[in-house]
């Protein structure tokens, strides 16, 4: 008689099999939305963490923030205590008036 092993599993292995896959949020590509849609930090600069998510702006979150402090950026829009987003627009004028001077 052929005695068969299953292969082990490693914890880790066998919690990832368990878990619920959780739905990914798909964000709409910058040029796609609309002028009146806001738009966040994350969705707004590079990240090192995201290194291949395509971003509109080509330099990091304390730099967006040096130039709004600086008034040489659009200042966001506050839609929550914990929330802060820029509307797509906003964004898009500035681009186009960086590309312009």
């Amino acid at each position: 008689m052929s005695r068969t092993t299953k292969p082990k599993q490693t914890p880790v292995a066998a919690s990832m099999a368990a878990a619920p896959t959780q739905p990914v949020a798909v964000i709409p590509s910058f040029d796609l939305l609309p002028d009146s849609a806001f738009i966040r930090e994350a969705q707004l600069v590079q990240s090192h963490k995201r290194p291949s998510t395509p971003a509109p702006l080509p330099f990091s979150a304390p730099t967006l923030w040096r130039k709004v402090k600086a008034a040489t950026f659009p200042p966001p829009y506050k839609l929550s205590q914990r929330v802060t987003a820029w509307k797509v627009g906003d964004v898009r004028a500035w681009i186009k008036a960086q590309m312009a001077g």
